[in-house]
């Protein structure tokens, strides 16, 4: 939580962090100033102080939602200065006005640990010309546990509520998809609309976009929408020229986000149209029996990975290859049990083979379980997917409960 985060700055030995771009779709950043139409801004954190956000003053107001700490760079810092000062030279006027910021924030010889979305040749050129000016910082960059993602390891009560409305949100969109799809015709085998034309991947995705888009939410990485051999492919989107036939796997995998990327959520069903053969309905079976079992069996003060291993000593019980194994088979359960989910709909805690030392379960964490099976040369795959919540009691909540239903029936 951010109530750590100087603790994690401390154990990392960090004075500062410094966070770049904008105040959406911009995970570190928008942990401490929400979503706003803030485009451009940098927030410097002191260890053992209050973060201040830097802004232009065309977004005055919208910066002053935020609730920080302010700094106009135009009433204090202004550019034409410092372009005066570097003859013109955008880069070095830039690294001017952030050697002074530095400077007055007593941080011009200390350790700064940088975050945040830029462009990422712009912020090099930028930091280079920094070092330049102050060679005494020491700018360092983290790949997994940055003292900001530990703090977002563990989430408060108001984080917890965007979540779950983000769920619910999501249950609803499938929802809509479930009646849809079960209320189309059948001609041949295949789904069709009330025009008699095919219905498609691509068609029931661009609905999906727009029913997300109607709950104010965004869909940055897309929706897996996929049938048959393609759902035995766990990250294959689905082809969107693929018709929907009667009695093929179709993993639905959906991961919206709050518009202008605040909190995700993850969920995954998987559907037969109709009718599903008997050797399907028995995958289906066991991936349902393993999902359950791990709801049951998450605890507080374990390693996440612990639950990875459990995972494939059932599915290797019940007949099936993993990962354990097998690391790089591609038919079985080929994929880890789940991952964290917050400002970005993978995170920490993690239980495949990035799993690290903090990967351990603890009460504020939330994270997926998703089993799964994939048989792409028999044309089918099975996945199962909620995203839980481990509470303040140690106990686990599905923070939106849906159905688990694997054949939808369908007209005709």
């Amino acid at each position: 939580m951010r109530k750590d985060l100087d603790r994690y700055m401390q154990e990392q030995d960090i004075d500062a962090l410094w966070i770049s771009g904008a105040a959406q779709n911009n995970p570190d950043m928008v942990y401490f100033t929400g979503i706003h139409h803030v485009s451009s801004a940098d927030l410097i954190k002191v260890r053992g102080q209050e973060a201040i956000l830097f802004y232009n003053s065309m977004e005055r107001e919208e910066a002053a939602k935020t609730g920080l700490q302010l700094i106009g760079y135009d009433e204090k810092y202004p550019i034409r200065k410092y372009f005066q000062a570097a003859g013109g030279d955008h880069v070095k006027a830039i690294a001017l006005r952030y050697q002074d910021i530095f400077t007055d924030f007593g941080i011009h010889n200390k350790t700064v640990a940088i975050a945040g979305k830029y462009d990422l040749s712009a912020f090099y050129a930028m930091v280079s010309a920094i070092k330049e000016l102050l060679p005494e910082i020491n700018f360092i960059g983290f790949v997994m546990e940055s003292s900001i993602k530990l703090a977002r390891l563990t989430k408060g009560q108001e984080e917890i509520d965007h979540i779950r409305k983000m769920g619910k949100v999501t249950t609803e969109v499938v929802a809509k998809t479930a009646d849809f799809l079960c209320n189309c015709a059948v001609k041949q085998d295949f789904l069709v609309d009330g025009d008699g034309a095919p219905v498609t991947v691509g068609l029931v995705k661009s609905m999906i976009r727009r029913w997300l888009a109607e709950q104010g939410a965004d869909n940055p990485e897309d929706t897996i929408f996929s049938i048959g051999r393609d759902a035995g492919i766990p990250h294959s989107s689905g082809n969107d020229q693929d018709r929907l036939e009667l009695g093929k796997t179709i993993v639905y995998d959906i991961f919206p986000c709050e518009a202008g990327g605040g909190y995700f959520y993850d969920f995954t069903r998987t559907w037969c149209l109709g009718y599903a053969s008997d050797e399907v309905q028995k995958v289906y079976q066991d991936v349902f029996a393993v999902h359950q079992a791990m709801l049951k069996s998450f605890r507080t003060n374990t390693p996440f990975r612990d639950y990875q291993a459990e995972t494939c000593r059932m599915f290797r019980e019940l007949g099936y290859t993993t990962v354990e194994e097998e690391p790089e088979c591609v038919e079985g359960y080929v994929h880890s049990l789940g991952h964290g989910l917050g400002l970005d709909v993978h995170e920490s805690p993690f239980s495949g083979l990035g799993a690290g030392a903090r990967d351990i379960l603890q009460p504020g964490m939330v994270f997926t379980n998703e089993p799964g099976l994939y048989f792409p040369s028999k044309g089918y795959g099975v996945r199962i997917e909620d995203t839980v919540y481990l509470n303040e009691k140690g106990k686990i909540e599905v923070l939106a409960d849906f159905p688990y239903q694997l054949i939808l029936p369908v007209k005709g």
